[in-house]
């Protein structure tokens, strides 16, 4: 858990991937994974593991296989500084305004990180009215204290700084508790299987890709150069078995095993290879579950539509 944990509580949203795609890398070069490692002009990591078959004899024309699991996290940069030295946020990614409400944030800037607490606009409870006191704010009407008068904040922070959700790693019952699991989950998970992946007869592409949360463009990017045979994201998905949401609806359920996409608002995984999966699965007694996503994408659209296409799966991890 200590890598995941690392992965979790390292900040980087769409365009400021710099920090996790540092630990990342460091990560892969110590534990010699890769034959080369590069970084590509949006800032994607890429690790390429040339053929390593069990029997030593050369593959002369290897299937090329991208694997893709999205580096940054949803978050803010900063719009406006105000004379009192509040913070206007511009969101990048998709937030649900009602999991704001007083939450501590981490406001990265050149000269340092600083601690800050997010809530909404407007009156107290106190003195609103009964009509504002049912309103659920618009992301953009919540705003950051930095607990400094304005000339601190505007001599410390600039325009388009990041600024992420702060809150901790934690152990609870059976499950762990963390900001952005989506999607330092699949970047874990990534890791993982390459690190126990000893013998192989494809040209294994790892790819950590930037700015998924706005538009899965670092994949799209990724797709382009890399030009694989097979593409394979990995992600995280709903997990909605809890109160209040409908059988049909759960997506997903935490514990039985992996979720093959059949399809997503973005995609259809290509059944032969989610057919494939699953008889591997089977044969190793891997538990895995098929899932629809009626609402949501993810890379594996930009790397199944790259050039004249390419035969793509999305895996995710319930969350």
């Amino acid at each position: 858990m200590k890598l995941l944990q690392t992965l979790t509580q390292t900040p980087s949203v769409p365009g400021r991937e710099d920090r996790i795609r540092k630990v990342i890398q460091d990560y892969v070069t110590k534990q010699k994974l890769f034959d080369e490692v590069t970084v590509d002009s949006m800032g994607s990591l890429i690790g390429v593991r040339k053929p390593r078959p069990e029997n030593g004899k050369a593959v002369k024309k290897p299937v090329k296989v991208m694997l893709a699991a999205h580096m940054d996290q949803i978050g803010f940069l900063v719009r406006h500084i105000d004379e009192s030295g509040y913070l206007r946020l511009n969101p990048v990614g998709g937030f649900d305004a009602r999991n704001l409400f007083a939450r501590k944030v981490r406001v990265c800037t050149a000269h340092g990180d600083l601690p800050g607490i997010m809530n909404a606009s407007g009156k107290p409870i106190h003195i609103a009215s009964e009509a504002d006191k049912k309103k659920i704010p618009e992301v953009t009407e919540f705003f950051v204290d930095l607990g400094l008068n304005g000339d601190q904040v505007r001599s410390q922070v600039l325009i388009g700084d990041m600024v992420v959700l702060d809150g901790p790693f934690e152990e609870v019952g059976n499950s762990v508790v963390s900001q952005c699991l989506d999607n330092r989950v699949g970047c874990w998970a990534q890791l993982k299987a390459l690190e126990a992946l000893r013998h192989h007869t494809c040209e294994i592409h790892a790819v950590w890709t930037v700015q998924e949360e706005v538009g899965l463009r670092g994949a799209q990017a990724a797709a382009y150069g890399v030009q694989p045979d097979i593409g394979v994201a990995c992600d995280t998905t709903l997990c909605c078995k809890t109160p209040g949401v409908p059988d049909e609806d759960r997506v997903s359920v935490a514990g039985d095993g992996v979720c093959l996409h059949v399809m997503d608002s973005s995609m259809i995984s290509d059944i032969g290879l989610v057919e494939q999966f699953e008889a591997v699965a089977k044969a190793n007694s891997i538990k895995c579950q098929r899932a629809i996503l009626p609402r949501g994408g993810q890379d594996g659209a930009m790397i199944q539509r790259s050039r004249s296409g390419v035969r793509t799966i999305s895996l995710a991890c319930p969350v």
